[in-house]
């Protein structure tokens, strides 16, 4: 059984969850946090720059966001977006006009000195689907990996949007949860997720005359957010020690119309009671030191996160070569990168400096076992590779 534990006072909100006794994902939240990620504003285009084909939008936050015109194209594919266009042949200038309103979506929230960035591609998440307006693509997770469940799910999709969109006017992403579900059940989804995009529509277009930027959707809350991404089929406890948010977390369960769930209010303080503190102490420290004797140090920057593996005490057994010796210590290594990156929800580019290996089929055997690791992650990870330097490069999507 899978446990969510929920614990707010004062100051923060932390929620966890857990499994088998051990803490998959943690998150601390202070109470008036204002995360942008996800919402939706009106937003009024006030610089443009010609040379970086950017500009930057006013949308009534304490810094302007920042917009690419790979954000402002439409989408050429789902599976690599704009990424692969030459944008020297565009002008951001006949996409968008300094003054104009523009309806954007918070893809990046504030990062020290850095604005929001922002995107004019909406995209709105579902228990079972994320549904994006305006364009046509009907694909399904890349973590659903079978090529006939694939086909199956889309074509199943592909029926309900040809009744509840005949105009074709929403693409759609079959989230893992939606394997196995009833067809009532995803069109359900589909048809909410339609309705607040048309209501996000009609705010907007009643705002963009007044020219004044404003926030017109506000993303689901970190709770709702891990509740509706982690709770499938399977057997799950949700523990809460406040009766606010008990109703909240109540009232969102009946929604999902999942059996398997009970749902506890103790009032307690569940943050020693679960021993989260610790917790949250640990995914702060710059050093993990592995079972083996080697440690991983990560240190985060605003451009990148560097993960640096080291043997450390580790001095391998008699019978054992230097090069196997250090791939234990990589090995190791690796498993537990995994799980940093799901605890501290890392984001962004990764890049590990592994201990030197000789042996390419190490390196295959590392990637085998980092993808597998990574499945367990409900973030979108990419593995790019080894560089002529022999550094590891990994993208992953904050949740």
């Amino acid at each position: 059984m899978k446990t969510i534990i929920i614990c707010e006072d004062a100051e923060k909100t932390v929620i966890a969850l857990k499994e088998n006794g051990k803490i998959l994902e943690i998150y601390e939240i202070p109470i008036n946090s204002e995360k942008q990620e996800g919402n939706i504003y009106c937003g009024i285009v006030r610089n443009i720059i010609p040379g970086m084909q950017s500009a930057f939008i006013d949308i009534n936050e304490n810094k302007n966001a920042f917009i690419h015109i790979k954000d402002i194209l439409p989408k050429v594919s789902n599976e690599t977006g704009n990424k692969d266009e030459k944008f020297e042949k565009y002008d951001i200038k006949d996409y968008i006009k300094v003054g104009e309103t523009i309806l954007v979506q918070a893809k990046k929230d504030i990062e020290g000195k850095k604005g929001a960035r922002v995107t004019k591609h909406i995209s709105l998440t579902g228990k079972y689907v994320v549904i994006m307006p305006n364009t046509n693509f009907i694909t399904v997770s890349q973590k659903i990996e079978e090529k006939e469940t694939k086909k199956l799910l889309i074509e199943k999709i592909k029926k309900i949007m040809k009744e509840e969109s005949p105009k074709g006017n929403y693409g759609v992403i079959a989230r893992t949860a939606a394997l196995n579900v009833d067809d009532e059940y995803l069109r359900e989804d589909i048809r909410e997720l339609i309705k607040t995009y048309k209501q996000i529509l009609k705010k907007f277009n009643a705002q963009k005359d007044d020219k004044k930027p404003i926030k017109i959707y506000d993303e689901a809350s970190y709770t709702k957010k891990l509740i509706i991404g982690v709770i499938n089929k399977e057997e799950y406890e949700i523990i809460v020690n406040n009766e606010e948010k008990y109703k909240e977390v109540k009232e969102l369960t009946e929604k999902l119309a999942n059996k398997n769930v009970e749902l506890k209010l103790i009032k307690e303080n569940l943050l020693e009671k679960y021993e989260l503190v610790e917790e949250l102490e640990k995914i702060k420290q710059r050093k993990i030191w592995l079972k083996c004797g080697g440690f991983i140090a990560i240190d985060k920057t605003e451009a990148l996160t560097a993960i640096d593996v080291n043997s450390g005490k580790f001095i391998g057994s008699k019978n054992k070569t230097k090069e196997e010796t250090l791939y234990k210590v990589n090995e190791e290594a690796t498993i537990e990168i995994a799980n940093q990156m799901r605890l501290r929800n890392m984001g962004g580019i990764i890049v590990v400096d592994y201990i030197d290996m000789e042996d390419d089929e190490h390196r295959k055997k590392l990637l085998e076992i980092l993808r597998k690791e990574l499945k367990k992650d409900r973030a979108k990870v990419q593995i790019i590779g080894f560089t002529k330097l022999d550094l590891l490069e990994i993208t992953r999507k904050k949740l």
